[in-house]
């Protein structure tokens, strides 16, 4: 079981949220987008939200600026968030614009508000949950999409609960977080998503 959940907490580690909603997306949209472009995007996402920040962390790590991957205290933390939120920032200005993919477009503004909180609270000396920002975060996006799109995705959501649930209990377990962290992680994660529907679901 502690195999497991860790597999869980690892699998869904928050610098691969991003990349799982974006292809979730091209998987149920129905509308047409080219192979050639969906590619193109996939590769960039992947370049800017999981290779650039591996090797920032290391970095950061090289001038002792953060001390382990896990940021297990809210100093090590500011940094990396500024530099994720830039990051998301770029993505917004130059991968995902409004005017090709709206539902991406605002899925990634609800992540740089979720970043920004996250840092808010690190700077106010509160440790929330980046794992349960990230999993609860896109947990809210495909509901919304299964909305916009009309489509039965239940048994998708069912498990996103599941490992909702044990992505909460690995990060107990390893006694990473404490409840409360854990709850505001959720809904750092889940407010952003769920305000922005106004501006693009139809």
């Amino acid at each position: 079981m502690d195999r497991i959940l860790k597999s869980i907490s690892f699998i869904f580690h928050p610098l691969l949220i991003p990349f799982m909603g974006v292809a979730f997306y091209f998987l149920v949209s129905p509308r047409f987008t080219p192979k050639e472009v969906i590619h193109a995007k996939l590769i960039s996402l992947a370049i800017l939200t999981i290779i650039l920040p591996v090797l920032i962390y290391f970095l950061l790590k090289t001038l002792g600026r953060v001390q382990s991957v896990y940021l297990k205290t809210t100093n090590e933390r500011i940094l990396p968030l500024v530099l994720n939120g830039a990051i998301v920032l770029i993505v917004l200005l130059r991968i995902l614009t409004q005017t090709q993919f709206i539902e991406l477009y605002f899925f990634f503004v609800g992540i740089l508000i979720s970043t920004m909180a996250c840092l808010i609270l690190a700077i106010l000396k509160f440790k929330a949950s980046i794992h349960m920002i990230g999993v609860s975060g896109l947990f809210m996006f495909f509901i919304i999409l299964s909305i916009h799109f009309s489509i039965n995705i239940n048994e998708i959501l069912a498990l996103m609960s599941i490992i909702m649930g044990a992505v909460a209990t690995s990060r107990l377990h390893v006694k990473a977080h404490n409840y409360k962290e854990l709850i505001m992680g959720f809904f750092i994660g889940v407010m952003p998503q769920l305000i922005l529907v106004n501006y693009w679901l139809n």
